[in-house]
């Protein structure tokens, strides 16, 4: 996952809207948005390590994780990022408490940036420094740096939101054609990761198209007052790859 945008307005009806692009090689295989045998989760499944880059869980629970571009960090036998997708959808336990606990295994993994949300609390974790982030209401996002971090893509679709939210335009098609978007930003305005320029330029488009390397998934998570409802659309190397969408009814609290 490398670009996730969302509207959090906590003790509403609607308290969580999330848009989010998984980019990845279009060989990893990967099982699309269904809900799983072996665990109580809704998500998409890498099939190679087996975790996941964005799902729920039934009881309400929800995880996203972007990988930190920075490829003089990355280690070939770190444990898979995907695993504390999947950890925190299998618990139980608060948004605080697990990303406390995680805090100081960060490490051990690549860089990533988690997000999680226990149906209550929306909260991230940066391992790159190992820092805790309680979010604030409103619209806010991530992408391949730390949470909040301007890149043109992230700044893109973040505004994006922003506009259709204040015009009451938020349909499944609405939402989806902000993740669509396929424009690179200019060269002055390219991060500096580690990459070659012409990957850092394909890579700052909200929708990425390589020859061996996209978005894979579009995602759009939306948290009603009963519901959580999940669409999922996918995309490999011939382009569109077919759509899912799932409802999973919110437990009654008493």
């Amino acid at each position: 996952m490398c670009l996730i945008a969302w509207n959090w307005q906590p003790g509403s009806d609607s308290p969580l809207l999330l848009v989010a692009n998984r980019d990845e090689f279009y060989a990893r295989p990967t099982a699309a948005l269904h809900h799983w045998e072996d665990a109580p989760i809704l998500a998409g499944r890498d099939l190679q390590a087996g975790g996941t880059w964005l799902g729920v869980s039934r009881c309400g629970r929800m995880a996203a994780l972007t990988n930190y571009r920075a490829p003089a960090m990355m280690r070939s036998d770190a444990p898979s990022r995907g695993e504390l997708v999947s950890g925190f959808l299998r618990g139980d336990v608060s948004s605080s408490d697990y990303l406390g606990q995680l805090q100081g295994q960060a490490a051990q993994y690549n860089p990533f940036n988690l997000l999680v949300f226990d149906g209550t609390t929306l909260m991230g974790l940066q391992s790159r420094d190992a820092r805790v982030l309680s979010m604030a209401p409103g619209v806010g996002a991530v992408s391949n740096a730390d949470f909040h971090t301007p890149w043109p893509k992230l700044s893109q679709l973040q505004t994006g939101l922003q506009d259709l939210l204040l015009q009451r335009r938020t349909s499944d098609v609405q939402l989806m054609a902000l993740l669509q978007d396929r424009s690179p930003a200019p060269d002055a305005e390219l991060p500096a990761t580690g990459v070659p320029l012409a990957l850092e330029r394909a890579l700052s488009a909200v929708f990425v198209a390589t020859p061996g390397y996209g978005t894979r998934a579009s995602s759009l998570v939306r948290y009603e007052k009963n519901e959580i409802r999940f669409t999922e659309r996918r995309f490999d190397v011939d382009g569109d790859a077919g759509t899912s969408v799932h409802s999973l009814k919110l437990p009654t609290i008493e």
